[in-house]
């Protein structure tokens, strides 16, 4: 008979870990006596990142005695107390590799039901003394599972676990955490566990997405199910020699550059929202990374990149002043997950300033297809001096049978002519989107400076658009995923601090550094959050792919070696180690 031998129970709290504060309530206690089981939670229990774990699929957490003993069989422990693994319930039996999603027990007065493996989690290392633990959890195939509370009730130790409904498929918990985690997805293993009705949402979307990069065609790399919908890899590794054919001013403030390749080989179509790298040397400073999106067609025979002037930019300032035609420059291929997505749903483009340039790559698709689906551009500048690709736009707008727009000046000059340079004298902002008739069920593609992309997106939320929907993109550094870490005032990306490295040259070219590589770091992810770059993390141990990141040109080693392989074109940071000078998207 299967038992619950203690209920674990314990709140939020905050423990210090490497420098940083960090909240969790990995840090479970048995209680004595019944305990009330409630939809959401057992009384006196609590999760500090409801992103990761709580809700409703994800109520009570379930280890087994069996894998406790495992445990300290291979760490060589004989340590561990009930609610070591951060577990609401121990009991004695129900293994992973025979408990399947959507079975049913009742224990005590509360009846339950299967959702999911354990969520990886870098947490469960700081609780149990082992940084890997995440991984090997994985690794060995004992993640544990969660349950849903179908019925509310009291339980406690020694109340027997009684199954009452096997799952459909009959698909184990090892089975489905594998199907996710490790190498191989096979699609009629996938067909089966999106057939499972009680599987939770977070694990069905990440099926999905697996299922679809396996239908693709052609091969595909990397795991669609823990980063998104998977690309095709970039069309070359590292920096490519390209000729300047054309310098053209937009704006008063915007210069593009069309850009040839100098061996004379066809360019590999880009996906439209794409970006390159540019390596920039001007003779007067050290290299400059910086990340441009191509504002061009996606099918043209050469690149172009549009460039705002900004005050002190050490970049644009050479574009703009010592670039010349026929000047060589290096470029990466084309990157990047800001891309227009296939179907007949509404596109909805909205931009401000020299964020108009990815949209507009989309816009040259939607003309070159023809497509009929309904297009609305939306973009907002101070004047008509500040407007780029204002003629570009309308023409490409009227080829488009479904296509409208809206163009907002927050300062026209006395020159600008309303209905015809621009169509509302004000910013491009919630209150103007309240005053449109545009879809809802549309696909939403912004880009623009931060405070205009948050108050956008936050605005079509309140105005019944899905967030899944609201697509952005952000030029230079992007926003970081630090799960349980306290706030702290963000600082500008530096050099470490203390002695210089004198390793392989690390460059994160979104944030403009360069440094030297120093044995004290074991991932390139601590070198970044030395540096204060801001990288996005969760388990660091190579399972979960929060923190893929591409990587430009270079190599890297792996310890230790990540559960499944990060897609071409792209580095797991947390692991990874670089072997020569190398170039980051970060």
């Amino acid at each position: 008979m299967v038992r619950l031998l203690s209920v674990n129970v314990g709140l939020p709290r905050d423990v210090e870990w490497q420098g940083r504060t960090v909240n969790t309530a990995i840090w479970k206690s048995p209680v004595d006596g019944p305990r009330m089981v409630r939809r959401l939670n057992i009384d006196g229990d609590g999760q500090a990142d409801l992103a990761g774990h709580g809700g409703e699929h994800r109520a009570v957490f379930v280890y087994q005695i069996d894998s406790y003993r495992y445990w300290e069989s291979h760490l060589g422990r004989s340590d561990f107390v009930c609610g070591q693994f951060g577990e609401n319930f121990t009991v004695d039996g129900l293994p992973d590799a025979e408990v399947c999603i959507g079975d049913r027990y009742r224990i005590g007065g509360a009846l339950f039901e299967v959702t999911q493996p354990r969520v990886t989690c870098y947490r469960l290392g700081i609780r149990m003394g082992v940084p890997e633990m995440a991984a090997l959890l994985v690794a060995h195939g004992r993640p544990g599972f969660y349950l849903r509370v179908l019925e509310e009730g009291a339980v406690q130790a020694g109340d027997d676990v009684i199954q009452t409904a096997s799952g459909k498929e009959g698909m184990t918990v090892s089975e489905i955490n594998a199907l996710l985690y490790k190498p191989g997805h096979p699609r009629d293993r996938l067909k089966r566990a999106l057939a499972i009705p009680a599987l939770s949402a977070g694990w069905r979307s990440s099926f999905e997405a697996l299922l679809l990069q396996s239908g693709e065609d052609g091969p595909s790399t990397g795991n669609a199910g823990l980063t998104g919908l998977s690309r095709p890899g970039p069309a070359w590794h590292g920096f490519r020699p390209f000729r300047v054919l054309r310098k053209a001013p937009e704006s008063d403030r915007v210069m593009s550059l069309e850009l040839e390749p100098t061996d004379g080989k066809p360019l590999a179509d880009f996906l439209p929202g794409q970006f390159v790298v540019l390596e920039l040397k001007p003779p007067s400073a050290a290299r400059l990374l910086r990340s441009y999106s191509l504002s061009g067609e996606p099918k043209a025979r050469h690149y172009r990149v549009s460039i705002k002037r900004e005050l002190h930019g050490a970049a644009s300032s050479y574009v703009s002043e010592e670039l010349n035609v026929g000047d060589i420059v290096q470029a990466s291929a084309p990157r990047g997950s800001f891309t227009l997505l296939p179907g007949e749903t509404p596109v909805v483009m909205l931009s401000a300033g020299i964020g108009v340039t990815p949209v507009l790559s989309m816009l040259h698709a939607l003309a070159d297809e023809q497509s009929k689906r309904k297009t609305w551009w939306l973009y907002g500048a101070r004047n008509s001096r500040e407007h780029p690709f204002a003629e570009e736009v309308r023409g490409l707008l009227r080829s488009l049978p479904n296509a409208r727009s809206q163009i907002c000046y927050s300062s026209p000059d006395a020159s600008d002519r309303p209905g015809i340079d621009f169509d509302a004298h004000c910013r491009l902002d919630v209150a103007t989107l309240e005053k449109l008739d545009f879809p809802r069920d549309g696909d939403f593609y912004l880009c623009g400076p931060s405070k205009f992309m948050s108050g956008l997106t936050a605005g079509l939320v309140r105005l019944g658009v899905e967030p899944s929907r609201i697509h952005t993109e952000m030029f230079g550094a992007g926003s970081s995923i630090t799960p349980g870490i306290a706030a702290s005032p963000r600082r500008p990306p530096h050099a470490p601090e203390g002695t210089a490295g004198s390793g392989v040259l690390v460059s994160f070219a979104r944030s403009g550094l360069n440094v030297r590589w120093n044995l004290k770091y074991h991932s390139l992810l601590e070198l970044a959050e030395a540096c204060d770059v801001p990288a996005r993390w969760s388990c660091r141990t190579g399972v979960c792919h929060t923190c893929e990141t591409g990587i430009v040109s270079g190599s890297v080693s792996y310890e230790p070696s990540p559960i499944d392989a990060a897609a071409d074109g792209n580095v797991l940071l947390c692991c990874s180690q670089p072997t020569g000078d190398i170039v980051i998207d970060l």
